[in-house]
Order: structure tokens, then sequence, then C-alpha cells
């Protein structure tokens, strides 16, 4: 079988495993957050916390209790990575250096994962289990408890409650995130993932050489990291190693699992909100814009354009041997989409359309599907977006799933909209403009700035992928990224928690002739339609000093 039949297969047999399921997953994930029975080991927990579990929240008190419990996050991780040194199975290991602490720290509670290091040669066993993949779970279970919060904004009316968040949080965690990641990671390990703690062994290579062997709870880190659409690595290679990712049927497993629970949290809410033909319009939109996405970069990367890539008949620079190019692009579009950073090739050596298709992707919001949580968040702000336009276009007050979008709601929404590209753009243009900054470009020109927009696109928009060829471990690096990191996580939960308050207050607003139908496929198309123009106004000149003038570039080398 060629590899293009190959990977036609593997897609149907990925979409085929999705439908199945999305109906399970997603009622799950609504029972989970809608029951009002606690667990046993819950009430244990709530007891020791202080908590009242029966405690329903404002808008802002939820808000100052997600700020408050990822403050100290980041305190308890950046505290480890600086201790690292005095804790066991620390493999003799040296502490993080400040700045890198900073960024690691704000990077993993904000479910962004960038690490500027290789991990395999930074951080013990002891920090990679207990510092990095715990906030792996606790991250991901934040994303769920945004979007859950948003979402009880559409179904509850003449409150000023959205539910309690160390709830949302413990059950985010117990009920759907260690279930399925205890799955996976026995999946992985039986797939040949490495997991164990043993320490460093020095083996002699075929050429007579000496090599280290770092060894590792990879496996359970790998379940949660992908699961939870967090991204990273235990090793710098990432899920291009072969201790994180061996062979073709464990990158399969590891595709699905980043696209699993976004794609079911669209039935989380068509349940949740009394009509699954919602959360199928929402995953039309999202399937939509992944679709093009998938196509273009595929497209482009087996078309190999360019001197080079024709002259040796492919585009595997950076990609390796056993996924090839096709499966190579499509972990590299489904970990861009699900805002996730893990990855199986190296973007840097995509083609430059290739390339800047996965940084689109990033600028979307990652929305399509999106990361835990973030994506349905998203994407109901993007919705809410559409509805308004359309009401304009009719003179008609608009309305969204009964609740009426009013200046405070679409003032939300705008504020919303532009947090995380503010955060981006100012940051790349003070980095941009630096000496010292740009001192750390591999490449000139085009790609260059190519190389410093993905950086400040992954971190603002939380992926934590990167082109290899910039330097960003400086102090500076560090410390821009890191913050562009908080803004890009924070400020849109903040606008989201509002919005979500603003809906509760409301009362219902009856359906009529008039109201817009928001599950058909003209309202997907709106959807869609909103989602790119608003991205390509906002980022179209970034991209066209960027991929867009390397694309146009290696196309005319390649006729002349």
């Amino acid at each position: 079988m060629g590899s293009t039949a190959a990977f036609l297969v593997a897609l149907a047999v990925l979409l085929a495993a999705l439908a199945a399921c999305y109906a399970p997953l997603g009622d799950h994930m609504a029972r989970t957050f809608t029951t009002r029975r606690h667990l046993g080991a819950e009430r244990l927990l709530y007891r020791a916390s202080g908590v009242d579990p029966d405690a329903d929240q404002t808008w802002a008190t939820y808000l100052r209790s997600l700020l408050a419990f990822s403050a100290v996050s980041v305190l308890v991780l950046y505290a480890l990575l600086r201790l690292q040194d005095r804790l066991p199975l620390d493999r003799g290991l040296p502490p993080v250096t400040p700045s890198q602490a900073f960024e690691t720290a704000a990077s993993f509670v904000t479910n962004t994962n960038w690490q500027s290091y290789a991990g395999e040669a930074t951080l013990g066993h002891a920090v990679q289990a207990l510092g990095l993949a715990v906030q792996n779970f606790l991250s991901a279970a934040v994303g769920l408890a945004v979007a859950v919060a948003l979402v009880r904004g559409f179904t509850r009316t003449r409150t000023d409650r959205i539910g309690n968040f160390w709830v949302d949080l413990v059950r985010g965690v117990t009920r759907v995130l260690l279930p399925l990641s205890l799955v996976a990671a026995v999946l992985l390990m039986a797939g040949g993932v490495v997991q164990n703690l043993s320490g460093d062994q020095t083996v002699t290579t075929l050429a007579g050489g000496a090599q280290t062997i770092v060894g590792g709870p990879v496996a359970s880190q790998e379940a949660i990291k992908l699961a939870g659409t967090n991204g990273g690595g235990y090793s710098n290679a990432n899920s291009a190693h072969p201790f994180e990712n061996p062979n073709p049927a464990t990158n399969f497993l590891e595709v699905l699992l980043l696209l699993l629970i976004p794609v079911a949290l669209t039935r989380t809410f068509g349940t949740m909100v009394g009509d699954r033909r919602q959360g199928l319009a929402i995953l039309g939109a999202m399937a939509v814009v992944f679709g093009i996405s998938l196509a273009v970069t595929t497209g482009f990367e087996v078309a190999h354009p360019g001197t080079v890539p024709q002259a040796v008949g492919a585009s595997l620079e950076g990609k390796e041997v056993r996924f090839g190019v096709e499966q190579s692009a499509l972990f590299a579009t489904a970990t861009t989409t699900t805002s996730t950073g893990a990855v199986n090739s190296f973007h840097d050596s995509y083609t430059a359309i290739g390339g800047g298709m996965l940084i689109l992707n990033m600028m979307f919001g990652e929305v399509t599907p999106g990361g835990v949580g973030a994506g349905l968040y998203g994407i109901l702000v993007i919705a809410t977006l559409a509805v308004f336009l359309a009401g304009l276009m009719v003179g008609r007050t608009p309305e969204y799933l009964q609740k009426k979008i009013g200046s405070r709601e679409i003032e939300l929404v705008a504020l919303y909209v532009l947090a995380t590209p503010t955060a981006l753009l100012v940051g790349l243009a003070i980095a941009v403009s630096l000496p010292s900054f740009r001192e750390g470009f591999t490449n000139s020109g085009a790609h260059g700035f190519s190389e410093a927009l993905y950086a400040f696109t992954s971190a603002s928009n939380n992926n934590g992928s990167a082109f290899a060829g910039i330097t960003t471990a400086t102090t500076f690096g560090n410390t821009a990224l890191g913050l562009c990191m908080l803004v890009g996580r924070f400020l849109p939960i903040a606008f989201a928690l509002a919005l979500a308050g603003s809906l509760a207050r409301q009362t219902p607003t009856p359906r009529s002739v008039g109201t817009l139908p928001t599950h058909s496929g003209l309202f997907v198309t709106l959807v869609v339609g909103v989602l790119v123009i608003v991205t390509g106004l906002t980022y179209f000149p970034a991209l066209a000093l960027g991929p867009l003038a390397e694309g146009l570039t290696t196309a005319s080398g390649a006729r002349s």
C-alpha cells in the first residue's frame, strides 16, 4: 500500500474512532459537570481543603478562585524547578535558572508547555512527574472548568451563579482526565513507550562510541500531555523520539488523544443546553476549518515546492521516516489546531506555506477543535460574535440560545477577541526591534521573521510548539514569552467568565420566526466566515512579512 493510500486509511479510521467515542465521552462529561452527587474521595478532598462543594459562585468569585489556584501552581512549580538538585531522582542535574524556571512554570500552568530546553538533559524524574505531569492534569482541568462555566451561562437564568470552580476542577481531574490518561498510558506502554524510574545508562554504539540512554516515567506523562492538549515532551525530540512515539500504531493513538476531548466537548455542550444539534453545528464549523488546514498542509508537503525538495523528491527533512510526510502533516495539523504543541516532526523544516498554515492554525485561537475546554469556550465566543453580526444585518436584536447579545455581551466578546492578538503582536514587535533578540535568529529574511512570529504565536495562544531555528532561552526571551503565555491564557478566561455571568443573569427570550437557527448549515458558514475574516484582518500583515513572502520567493525560485 502506498503512503497516500495508507494515510487515507488511517484518516478514515481516525474519524471512525472519534465518531465512536463522540457520544459516550461527550455525555459522560455532561453528567460529570451537571450531577449533584459527589464521590467519596472527592468529599474527603473538599473537607480537607475547606471547600463547600454545594456552594455556587458568581463569575467574579469563580475567576478569583481560578487565578489564586493558578498563581499558587506557578509558585509551586517554580520552586520545584529551582530546588531540583535537592529532590530525589534528580539524576545529578543542577537547578533550572531563574528565568528558565519562570517561563517553564508559566508555560505548564497555562497549558502551553513551551520548552526552550532539552527535557532529558535538564530535568530529573521527580520534577518531570511531580511538577510537569501534575500541571498537565491541572491546567487541562482549568480549561474544562471555564468551558462548562460558560455553557452554564447559556443554560441558567436570572442568577449570578455559574458553578463552583473547585468542584469543576476536581471532577475534571478525577472523572475525565485521570481515567482517560490511565487507559492511554497502558496502551502506550503496550506499544513500546518507556515507563520506568531508572537512571541514565551509557551504552556502546555500533561505531564504537558512547551514548547515554535516559529512561523515566515517559508513558504516564505522554498520555496526559496529549489527552489534556498540553504538549511538551519528556525529551527534546518530543513525539518524534522513539521512547515517546515508537511506531505508526502509537502515532495513531497520539493523534486520537489530541482530538478526543475537544471534539467530544461539542457533544457535552449540546447535551447541557438541551439541543444536541447545537453541538453538531459547532463541531461542523470546527471540522470545516480543520479539513481545509489539513488539506493545505498535506498538499504543500507532498508537492514539496522548492529546489532542494524537488531534487530529492520529498519534503522529508525534519520528518521521521517511520511516519512519512502525510502522517507528519496530520500530526502537525492536529497539534496546532488543538493548542497541544506536541510534535512528531519539526515544523521549521516544513515548506513555507505548509509552515505558514500551522501558524495560522494557532492564530485562529486554536478553536478547530482547540484545547481541552479552551477550544469550546473560544468557539462559543466566535459564535456569539457571528450571531451579533447576523442580527445587525437584519436589524434584529441578536440572540444565541435564547440569550440576547447586548452591548455588555459584545463588549466582552470584543475584549476576548483582542486579548491574545495584543499580547502576540506587541510582544513580537518589541522582540524583533531588539538587536539582542535578533542575534538568536539562525535564519535571516522572511524565514527568520517566521520563526519569531511562530514563537510569539505559540506562546500567546498557549500552544507550545516552535520553529526550531531561533534561540529564545535568554533572560529576555524566557520573560517575554512567559508573560505572553500568562496574558494569552488568563485575560481571555476572565472575559469568558464575565460573559458567562452576564448571560446567566438574563431571562430567556422566546424563539420566534425571526430567530436565527443556530443549528443550520447557514450558521456553520457564518461562524467559519467570521473566524476567518477576524483572523485575517488581525494577522495578515504579519503573515505577509513571514511565510507568505517566503512562499512567494520559493515559488519564484522554483519557476526560474
